[in-house]
């Protein structure tokens, strides 16, 4: 089972569209059974899947040993993708019940997920350096970083390598990749922003790119994939060159 936990240092990179279309790329076009898992305290994964946040139990209930991670888990209208929701209690999980009194609570999304029996495992976390993104790296085999072509997105990779590279030193981590969304292939700072990228994470940009497509977030309003509102748009295209790319690496 490969688990990879996506990261963004900001908000605005497309981060919770890549966890929703690589998994379901993953599940309906190369046959992998896939659980994605929403641990962002905003719930979008959860809503783009049309699931109400405010209706369903999240992993804050397993963390804290009220739940099976069984007991949470959601199937979605693509076969072989399952997803666990988020909710607002995740948003400072790790400051109540049994986790405020464990100092080694950013290792227990790890334990509840290491028996689960999946090709892979996909965690979308928030657009900070917090603890929920700290226990989804620690429980994950890889991360994907998300960014876009713009000052602030670049500017946040810094950190999210120095991040990156601390919890490396005590849980094996590999960068699997950086992709790019909101791409114009005729950006003028294409290179300029390509280059900064390269000095943070060396060699690991991948060659696929998203585009900017209002397709995206309709598919959000019908809470499905590209693939089943818009199976042809230049976004499904490049999600799906994506996930090959990726599944290459892995």
């Amino acid at each position: 089972m490969h688990t990879i936990a996506i990261s963004s240092f900001k908000g605005g990179t497309a981060k919770t569209s890549t966890v929703l279309h690589l998994g379901a790329a993953f599940a309906k076009f190369h046959k992998k059974r896939v659980l994605i898992i929403d641990f962002d305290a905003q719930a979008n994964l959860t809503s783009g899947f049309g699931f109400d946040p405010d209706e369903n139990d999240s992993m804050a209930q397993v963390l804290q040993g009220q739940k099976t991670c069984k007991q949470v888990i959601k199937p979605t209208c693509i076969d072989r993708l399952d997803l666990i929701p988020a909710d607002t209690w995740l948003e400072r999980i790790e400051l109540t019940g049994s986790l405020a009194a464990d100092r080694y609570s950013h290792e227990r999304l790890r334990d509840v997920i290491k028996e689960l029996h999946y090709d892979l495992v996909i965690i979308d976390t928030p657009p900070s350096l917090c603890w929920l993104t700290e226990s989804a790296m620690i429980a994950a085999d890889h991360t994907l970083v998300c960014a876009t072509p713009e000052f602030y997105s670049i500017k946040g990779l810094e950190r999210l390598s120095q991040f990156i590279g601390q919890i490396s030193q005590r849980h094996p981590l590999n960068v699997l990749g950086v992709l790019l969304s909101f791409w114009n292939t005729r950006g003028k700072n294409n290179r300029s922003f390509i280059d900064v990228i390269e000095d943070k994470f060396p060699a690991k940009i991948l060659k696929s790119k998203i585009r900017r497509d209002i397709n995206i977030s309709e598919a959000s309003a019908f809470g499905k994939p590209l693939f089943e509102t818009a199976p042809s748009s230049r976004a499904a295209e490049d999600y799906l060159s994506a996930a090959k790319e990726i599944l290459k690496r892995l």
